[in-house]
């Protein structure tokens, strides 16, 4: 089903019957990945599901999104649903959005616990090679705008971003690698403490997408929150332990 949200296609799911659960998916993902977790919860909830714009089969935004616009977006969804009472799930790019806007509080409907799945949302210090990188892109930056190298070698700084920026930043067209940009350097570690409902942290030991030592840091600073760690997993923990992770959620969840 598509719905229109400010402006853009949004492709959204909802499944099953009980109470509201909301799945905010991470970057670069789509429906088919948490189509199992999705059928899962939906035997004893009421699941509402949407792709990100720019990816499954939502539309891309027309500029540069930041956590904010994303915000906007989720806001909007809930109240065309008319959505309240939520158990929010978060996971990646999900969390961080879900991390924001329960930290900044107003809002017009009730959150009751919070599910962040291998949640993004922390910046930490650049490695040494992540700074080399960062100086060789801003030399070729200073060499490429010049007249002359734009006329001999238009794509040439662009082609150097795609070559030394991470699998998402080199996958994404231009106006979602801005959007990336923006949302990966926006630290919300101090917003941690405001977020003030149950928090359930679900997390592979493996992620190196975000690495367990985040979880940990948000285990420590949001005020309700509790770890259950996956030895072995990844950023995908559920996919790898999809009936241990369903397990928890409904009991999580009282059911």
């Amino acid at each position: 089903m598509n719905i229109n949200i400010l402006g853009l296609n949004i492709n959204c799911i909802e499944q099953g019957e009980g109470d509201n659960v909301l799945i905010l998916p991470g970057w670069g993902t789509n429906y088919n990945v948490y189509k199992n977790l999705i059928d899962n919860i939906s035997k004893y909830a009421k699941v509402y599901y949407f792709d990100m714009p720019g990816f499954g089969k939502s539309e891309e935004p027309k500029e540069a999104w930041n956590t904010d616009n994303f915000i906007e977006l989720v806001k909007e969804f809930i109240k065309i649903n008319k959505i309240d009472n939520i158990t929010l799930i978060g996971h990646s790019n999900g969390g961080r959005i879900a991390i924001k806007m329960l930290s900044e509080g107003n809002l017009e409907f009730k959150v009751k616990r919070l599910i962040l799945i291998g949640s993004a949302g922390i910046v930490h210090k650049k490695t040494a090679k992540q700074k080399a990188k960062m100086s060789i892109v801003k030399l070729g930056k200073k060499i490429l705008n010049t007249g002359i190298a734009k006329k001999i070698a238009p794509n040439a700084l662009e082609n150097l971003k795609k070559k030394m920026g991470s699998v998402d930043y080199r996958n994404a067209t231009t106006v979602m690698r801005s959007t990336l940009v923006k949302l990966v350097n926006e630290d919300l570690k101090d917003r941690l403490p405001k977020v003030n409902v149950p928090t359930l942290l679900l997390w592979g030991e493996n992620d190196t997408e975000t690495p367990f030592d985040d979880a940990k840091i948000m285990e420590k600073e949001i005020p309700n929150a509790g770890l259950v760690p996956f030895k072995g997993c990844s950023h995908y923990v559920f996919l790898e332990r999809p009936v241990q992770i369903n397990n928890i959620i409904k009991n999580f969840m009282g059911k």
